[in-house]
Parts: structure tokens; C-alpha cells; sequence
């Protein structure tokens, strides 16, 4: 009796082992068979374009900003971030998920109305999904295109994922997400870029697809253009290696550029300290391993920061946001070439009531130069 009795629960156990290796084999070929690189080098649509171009001497105002799907309320912490406090203490998120679509609908239109207030010509965002499980499927390009009419406008899948079945208990699901260019003058032509990325047979993945885009706007009697770069770097990239990688792409990119001639732009969410900030704002956390730091040494000659280090653009997310406990840096800004004057550079302090980011705001002028 006992024999038979040990044999069943052998057979029982070899029948939920082979069941587990079975699901996770198939799950393992389902991600393999939906992964793939987003195109690279790839034309992009020009939504409500028009004819008007940009003028030397006057002064313009781009402004960008990581949305952060629609999730990042104030409480919000997310599953893949992990820090140490001061007292040595780990901490990781735990959410996978927006609370609630009502709640992607309102962190969204809180950034709308915070964007709106810049009065910018030239609007930048990131992390904005259009079909995504950890949004509730809220079609965030749709609520930014529908209150900033006005704007040409230009949208790039960023990264995209299938079903992602982590954490067990409320799963990330499957990703559409992109980056938006708003511009009140007209776009001759807009590209996608692809960045390098991590290969790794899992880290692909988390970290997914990363590119920037790259759109020309006409400068009145010239034959110079205006190009704006709208970037969103790799975040979870242990040591920095992809994301040397993908500076140095752009860097090459933007030498060329300037080597045409024109003005040029590259601004988002770079996942480095570019203010050196890195020890600016009271904290009672350590400073982050991914934290990495652009240098003047790391991009090219007659390239500069234009970035503030007043108000944080990032705040970390392995615990809710309460000012002063969080550690906060200067992640989001821009590098302009030395034909463009900086006049002022401004983050809005949103309390990070709407996302993990706050904006940031670059007013300039284009310089006369032969």
C-alpha cells in the first residue's frame, strides 16, 4: 500500500514538474516568436503638418517630458526599481500597473495641463503608450494629439513587448509605447533611429527597444535646418556599457549634423545625470548604481548642456515620493550646438504628481553665422 501510494505521488510530482517546464518552454518560444527590432532608419508620418519656418534672432521654447504611461502617482512604485537607504536598508517597487485607467486618464491630462502652461513651440514626450496592458490600453498619443491640435505632430513606437507574465500576481502584460514630437512649425521630414540596445536573451526583453527621432524644420532664408532630436536612453543597463553605446551613436550623428551646417537639438529622458546633479537635492537615499553621469569630455566639440539643476526632472521610484527621502537628479534636458543661444533653462516643479519626471524647458535663439 505504501509502495503504491509512493509511486502516485512520484507520478503526481513528475506530472506538475513536466507541466511547469512545458508552460515555461512554451512561454519562453511565445516571447521569442513576438520579439523583434523596431526598423530602423524608418520614414516617419507627419500628422497636421504646415508650411511656416523657424527665423534666426527669435526666440523659441522646447520643452520635453517623460510621461511615465500615465502610472507614476505620487504613491506609485514600480517592480523593477531597487535602491538602499542611508541606513543601508534595500528597497524595491512592487507595481507593475497603473492603479486604474481613470488614473492613466488623469496623471495624462495633468501633464497636458502642465505642458500647456509652458507655452512651448516645441514639445518632446516620452513613454507615452498607445495599447498597453500597464496603462488599462488608454491611448495616451491620442489625449496629447487631441489637446495640442495646433501642433504638427509625430509619433515613433519606442519599445514594445509581448505579454510580459511578471510579477506572477499582477503581470506587466503586453507593451506599445512610443515618443512624440509636437511642433507649431511645419516638419519637412522626421526618421526613427534605432539605439544599440542590451542583446541579452532576457534583458531584451525588460529594457526593450530604445531609438530617437530626428525631425527638420525649415529656417527662413536659409538652407539650414532646424533639427530637433527626441531621445529616450536605456534605463536598466548595469554599468552604463549600453548606454556609452547609444551617446556614441549620437554623438557621431549630431557631429554631422553640425558639420552641414544646421542647428541642432537633442533633448528627453538621457537615464544620466547630465547637470551634475548627482548630490544637489536632500535625499535619504543612496545615490543609484544606474546613476551615471555625462560629462562637457562626453560629446562631441561645439556641443554644450542646456539643463537647470533648480527643480529634479526624476525621482526614484522603489518607494512612494515624499520630498526630501526619494532620491531626485537632472535626467532630462538637452545638448544644443554652439550656433544656438541658450536664454533661459527651466524645470516646472510638478511635485512629481503626474510621473516619475518633471519637465524641462529650454528657451533659445538660433545665431546668425555664415
Amino acid at each position: 500500500m505504501l509502495k503504491k501510494t509512493l509511486k502516485i505521488i512520484a507520478i503526481t510530482m513528475a506530472s506538475i514538474v513536466g507541466l511547469i517546464v512545458l508552460t515555461l518552454s512554451g512561454y519562453i518560444i511565445y516571447l521569442s516568436a513576438t520579439y523583434y527590432r523596431i526598423e530602423d532608419n524608418y520614414n516617419l508620418e507627419i500628422n497636421n503638418n504646415n508650411e511656416n519656418n523657424v527665423s534666426i534672432n527669435t526666440e523659441y521654447k522646447i520643452s520635453t517630458y517623460n510621461i511615465g504611461f500615465g502610472a507614476y502617482t505620487q504613491d506609485f512604485t514600480f517592480f523593477m526599481d531597487t535602491g538602499t537607504m542611508k541606513d543601508g536598508t534595500k528597497v524595491t517597487g512592487s507595481q507593475s500597473r497603473a492603479k486604474s485607467k481613470e488614473s492613466v486618464i488623469e496623471c495624462t491630462n495633468g501633464a497636458i495641463q502642465t505642458i500647456s502652461q509652458t507655452n512651448s513651440d516645441f514639445i518632446f514626450f516620452q513613454e507615452v503608450d498607445t495599447s498597453s496592458h500597464r496603462s488599462y490600453f488608454v491611448n495616451q498619443y491620442e489625449l496629447l494629439t487631441n489637446s495640442f491640435s495646433e501642433y504638427a505632430n509625430v509619433f515613433a513606437s519606442n519599445f514594445h513587448s509581448g505579454y510580459l507574465f511578471y510579477p506572477i500576481t499582477n503581470p506587466h502584460g503586453s507593451v506599445q509605447s512610443g515618443i512624440v514630437t509636437y511642433s507649431k512649425y511645419g516638419i519637412k521630414n522626421s526618421v526613427r533611429k534605432s539605439f544599440p540596445i542590451d542583446e541579452g536573451f532576457f534583458s531584451k526583453f525588460f529594457d526593450l527597444d530604445r531609438c530617437f527621432t530626428v525631425s527638420r524644420i525649415g529656417v527662413n532664408n536659409s538652407n539650414k535646418e532646424l533639427v530637433l532630436i527626441n531621445l529616450h536612453m536605456s534605463a536598466y543597463d548595469e554599468g552604463g556599457k549600453i548606454r556609452a553605446k547609444q551617446l556614441e551613436l549620437l554623438s557621431s550623428f549630431i557631429s554631422e549634423e553640425y558639420n552641414k551646417g544646421n542647428y541642432i537639438i537633442a533633448g528627453g529622458d538621457w537615464n544620466h545625470d547630465i547637470a551634475k546633479s548627482l548630490n544637489t537635492f536632500q535625499t535619504e537615499q543612496e545615490v543609484p548604481e544606474w546613476v551615471n553621469v555625462i560629462n562637457d569630455d562626453d560629446i562631441p566639440n561645439h556641443f554644450s548642456f542646456a539643463t537647470s539643476k533648480e527643480i529634479p526632472t526624476y525621482r526614484s521610484s522603489e518607494i512612494p515620493y515624499t520630498k526630501g527621502i526619494n532620491y531626485t537628479v537632472v535626467i532630462d534636458g538637452f545638448i544644443i550646438s554652439d550656433n544656438i543661444e541658450m536664454v533661459i533653462c527651466e524645470n516646472v516643479d510638478t511635485g512629481f504628481k503626474y510621473s516619475d519626471h518633471n519637465p524641462a524647458s529650454l528657451t533659445f535663439k538660433l545665431k546668425d553665422v555664415i
